[in-house]
């Protein structure tokens, strides 16, 4: 669901940069306002993938353009779950981040500033919230995706960097979680498409796991929508809450005047 989704693509980015000694050591190191915006465009960017779904959250995020953008990417990738859903759609899709992380403009008073992360950002942060039914209408969702991308522009350094990051962990978290539902995902050379063998497809367990029709899962969360769905869901909203509290408290001891010890 848009709902899990969303959430794992944050989870993940918070414990990459935040929870995981990544954090302020050099390895990737970010201000606390970095790791709180990669954690917004991540969630967005968990949606991608259903893009190629007209009933996905993506669809119903944009009023007409939406419904028309996904119907031409669901038959441009084969349907639901198919090219959308592949190591390969998520190599191009982080490259195309990468490209708009170059994007930058002379703008006066702030010079040369990366102005592509906080466009894309708008877009990501407004799945990200009907997703989680934050918001009800999709304006609301689109005001407060502007008002997040104005962080990221005057707040984030150097997005040309984690921005891309974002996107990728965000859509490659998305293909992981559907691998753990019973339908599964194309198998990892696609758009080369290889099937079991005859004896593997008759013996149970294993034809759960690579499928007649060379997709492969490891369904520890049944059908999408279950109750285990359900449970994960409420562990990984846990652990973002914790991690969101942590990284706050960064955030605030690093304001000036705010003399505040966080450990």
């Amino acid at each position: 669901m848009g709902f899990t989704h969303a959430t794992s693509g944050t989870a993940a980015w918070l414990a990459v940069t935040a929870a995981l000694p990544a954090f302020g050591t050099g390895i990737l190191p970010l201000t606390p306002a970095g790791v709180l915006s990669g954690a917004m465009v991540s969630a967005g960017a968990a949606l991608l993938p259903d893009a190629d779904h007209k009933s996905a959250t993506i669809a119903h995020s944009v009023p007409v353009l939406g419904p028309l953008v996904t119907d031409a990417i669901g038959d441009a990738s084969g349907g639901h779950r198919h090219g959308a859903h592949t190591l390969l759609a998520a190599a191009v899709v982080t490259g195309a981040a990468v490209a708009l992380g170059r994007w930058s403009v002379d703008l006066p008073v702030f010079g040369p500033t990366a102005v592509g992360p906080a466009v894309a950002t708008v877009a990501l942060i407004t799945f990200a919230l009907k997703a989680r039914d934050l918001v009800r209408h999709w304006r609301t969702a689109w005001a407060l995706g502007l008002a997040a991308a104005a962080v990221v522009f005057f707040y984030a350094a150097d997005s040309s960097v984690w921005f891309p990051l974002a996107v990728g962990l965000g859509y490659v978290v998305h293909l992981a979680g559907d691998a753990l539902t019973v339908g599964g995902i194309p198998g990892l050379l696609w758009p080369i498409t290889i099937k079991p063998p005859t004896w593997w497809v008759r013996t149970e367990v294993l034809n759960d796991l690579w499928k007649r029709n060379g997709y492969i899962a490891l369904p520890l969360l049944g059908n999408a929508g279950s109750l285990r769905e359900y449970g994960f869901a409420i562990l990984l909203g846990l652990y973002c809450a914790y991690g969101f509290a942590d990284v706050g408290l960064r955030l605030v001891a690093s304001l000036p005047g705010l003399p505040l010890a966080v450990p």
